[in-house]
């Protein structure tokens, strides 16, 4: 298969679930301003993807998750243009503590919540993704952009 190296980066997704409803964040930087997606980040340097997620969900949305309120839902394998590909892990949450608010103002519009069957056309591809394939239990992964 000849020389190529995998750099692969490795993300997390929090899908807060309440109900029939989810939390999403507006994004506000350059990178698909006014589109929709869920608390999210990149793994960080010896640290678990349940710690991550634990983190993001802080540093983005202010709640207090427990990992063990944390269930793998969804794996999202990506590959966009000129970019590493990306490893999504998609996790729920519904228990927290804390109410929801907008942590990165200078990254983030708005946070609001969604009915799962009223979510906005405006999602960004990658992690839409991964909400459809939670939403419909496609079978736990899906690849996208290949």
């Amino acid at each position: 298969m000849g020389d190529r190296t995998a750099s692969t980066v490795i993300d997390v997704h929090i899908i807060l679930r309440n109900q029939d409803r989810i939390l999403l964040s507006q994004r506000g930087g350059p990178y698909c301003h006014g589109q929709w997606h869920v608390p999210s980040g990149k793994l960080d340097t010896g640290e678990t993807v349940l710690d991550a997620a634990v983190r993001e969900a802080w540093e983005e949305a202010g709640v207090a998750i427990d990992p063990g309120d944390l269930r793998l839902v969804h794996t999202v394998h990506h590959q966009g243009p000129d970019v590493p590909d990306r490893i999504g892990l998609f996790f729920e949450a519904t228990r927290w503590h804390g109410e929801p608010d907008n942590r990165e103002p200078n990254k983030c519009l708005a946070l609001e919540w969604f009915a799962i069957h009223n979510l906005p056309s405006e999602l960004i591809p990658y992690p839409a993704a991964g909400i459809r394939g939670y939403l419909d239990d496609t079978g736990g992964i899906s690849v996208h952009g290949w």
